[in-house]
């Protein structure tokens, strides 16, 4: 059975190394107009999560943010 919900990212619950990303509200909607685009079929919470642990330098790249700038804060 498949289940899809719509959800946005600001009440995304993020676990393990995921939680710790450190994108704001403006960044988070950014972000998610972007996973839309990238993956018109959506994604699963697994990946979404995996993004946000393993791939933030990804995910600076796609709104525009300095990575270096990203991990300094």
């Amino acid at each position: 059975m498949k289940v899809t919900t719509d959800l946005n990212l600001r009440n995304f619950n993020f676990w393990s190394g995921a939680k710790e990303h450190e994108f704001n509200n403006k960044e988070l909607n950014s972000i998610e107009s972007e996973l839309e685009c990238l993956y018109p079929e959506g994604l699963t919470e697994a990946q979404v999560n995996d993004l946000f642990w393993f791939e933030e330098d990804f995910l600076c790249e796609c709104i525009g943010l300095d990575y270096n700038e990203y991990l300094e804060r």
